[in-house]
């Protein structure tokens, strides 16, 4: 008798670990729309946590092409919500689909992080935040893509 976790202790099923990341996926999304409104408001944000939101979210890293980043952020966080919770309902390919989007995401947000700490020289919590949401779902998926393998 299969199960997603059994009280014994045994490790959670790929299903337990796509619906978990379909979760962790909407702390993102929060996040990122939450800049987004901020920046197309032209409302400041309040970093409680640390100084230097302001810094990071009115540098030249902030947008592409004229869009805020938070934007693309918040489409990413949606697909991998989505495609997590396809992941769940076992729809072949799209484990893979959602390792490669958020294996993009983790490289991103490498290079993102890095532009804080050594150009921009100014942290923002709520992009802190969303590494950190990155990384927690680039773990998750990795370890739901060993399982399914198996």
């Amino acid at each position: 008798m299969a199960s997603n976790s059994t009280a014994t202790g045994a490790a959670p099923t790929s299903v337990t670990l796509y619906i978990v990341a379909a979760v962790v996926s909407l702390v993102g999304l929060a996040d990122s729309i939450y800049l987004t409104v901020q920046h197309v408001t032209g409302q400041g944000v309040r970093c409680t946590v640390i100084a230097g939101c302001s810094e990071v979210l009115s540098s030249p890293y902030a947008t592409v092409r004229g869009y805020p980043l938070a934007l693309l952020g918040a489409i990413a966080y949606f697909t991998v919500f989505s495609l997590a919770i396809l992941a769940a309902f076992r729809y072949p390919l799209v484990g893979k689909l959602l390792g490669l989007l958020v294996s993009l995401m983790f490289l991103t947000t490498l290079v993102l992080t890095y532009l804080q700490a050594f150009v921009i020289h100014h942290f923002c919590q709520f992009c802190l935040l969303s590494a950190a949401v990155t990384i927690t779902l680039t773990v998750l998926v990795l370890f739901a893509s060993r399982n399914s393998a198996r």
